[in-house]
């Protein structure tokens, strides 16, 4: 028995009751430690509990084998199980069917679906005077190591066939008190407009970036590079414009291989609250009607505007050249739904809260003409969101 014909057999065993609520609801309400959250403005999800694990490939035919009801004169049409969470930026991992999914539909209609004879998580209970107070903020990179990695980076695109590298560095954050990770989602709600917020099991943070939206047999992607403060500036930059470049040019080619129609919008700048990034929007048709989003993801990810190009090359200098490993960062964050529909960012922005202690990541591109001082001050304003998320007075 393979494990794909494991998972549908454990679905089979499953049943989802989702219904409609009523009046005003605060989603991170329902949010608990073992859950996740999506929230676009002011619409998305949050989640309790799990029922089962399964992997991204098998998540679509898993969630079809469930027997779901619904009253659908009331409830929204988003409602549904779903198998969400963040995957690693390297390797493989599982995706979660929550126990419960608490929803707001961009029509702000609000639906709960429970997947029965599971355990929801409790909703967290914060104690005000407990908060942090405290903090010690230490980078895991030296300036000196950054640069000694920028250039040797720089060396290897020179001559060879390596045209581009994302490199990252981390920062750790430890507190006298646990870190409130509810009151963290909140803070990026409120202080990064423009951004999806997102949670996985102590994994949060705010994404600018869209790797890929599948709905129904239409597809949008988002990827951005090219960064600055200076929106103007950036747009002229013949740098920038050359790393987007790069990374246009692989995901059009990435969804070329599962879709049709492929186009482009772009590039324009897309201003957010602390910087600014070269964007440009894509969409496409898929050919195949099996196709799912975990397919797409499979294709797209890394993309070079996490990874480099090509990314065999980018990949291995990463590994080589990186002291911390990225665990979830820069990888997929999502949700696939029964029609293998859903929508997943580029985790970015973001880090692992674990009690007490927090490490947070940031990266940049490198291309030819890259500065190592110029690379460190972008990814100190890209580690700024969750920095003032976490330490606050």
């Amino acid at each position: 028995m393979t494990t794909s014909d494991l998972s549908l057999r454990t679905a089979a065993r499953l049943t989802a009751r989702s219904v409609a609520i009523e009046g005003a609801t605060e989603l991170l309400d329902w949010y608990t430690a073992d859950g996740c959250a999506w929230l676009d403005r002011d619409h998305g999800f949050v989640t309790s509990g799990c029922a089962a694990l399964v992997a991204p490939d098998d998540a679509a035919p898993f969630l079809a084998a469930i027997d779901h009801s619904t009253d659908a004169r009331r409830v929204s049409a988003s409602a549904g199980p779903r198998a969400v969470g963040a995957l690693p930026f390297s390797g493989t991992g599982d995706l979660v069917v929550p126990a419960r999914i608490v929803g707001r539909d961009p029509g702000g209609r609000v639906w709960r679906t429970d997947i029965v004879g599971s355990q929801p998580g409790a909703a967290m209970t914060i104690v005000r005077d407990s908060l942090p107070s405290e903090y010690r903020v230490t980078t895991a990179t030296t300036r000196d190591q950054w640069r000694a990695m920028v250039e040797s980076a720089l060396a290897d695109i020179g001559p060879g066939p390596l045209q581009k590298v994302v490199l990252a560095r981390a920062v750790r954050i430890d507190a006298d008190q646990p870190f409130d990770v509810a009151g963290v989602l909140a803070f990026l709600r409120r202080s990064q407009p423009g951004c999806i917020v997102y949670g996985d099991r102590g994994f949060v943070g705010a994404s600018p970036e869209l790797l890929v939206r599948k709905t129904g047999p239409s597809v949008v992607s988002r990827p951005l590079a090219g960064t600055g403060i200076d929106t103007a500036a950036l747009v002229r930059s013949a740098k920038d414009g050359h790393e987007h470049r790069l990374v246009v040019d692989a995901v059009v080619r990435a969804l070329g291989t599962l879709c049709c129609d492929v186009g482009t919008v772009g590039p324009s700048a897309l201003e957010l609250a602390d910087v600014s990034h070269l964007a440009t929007t894509m969409t496409a048709q898929i050919e195949a009607a099996s196709t799912s989003i975990a397919d797409l993801v499979a294709v797209l990810h890394p993309t070079p505007a996490v990874g480099g190009t090509p990314r065999d090359l980018a990949l291995a200098a990463i590994d080589a050249l990186e002291a911390t490993p990225r665990g979830r960062y820069a990888g997929p964050c999502g949700w696939i739904d029964r029609n293998g529909d859903g929508e997943f960012v580029v985790a970015l922005r973001g880090g692992v809260i674990d009690g007490t202690h927090a490490v947070i990541h940031a990266g940049a591109g490198i291309v030819p003409g890259s500065d190592p001082d110029a690379e460190w001050t972008e990814t100190q304003q890209k580690l700024t969101p969750m920095l003032q998320a976490l330490v606050r007075p």
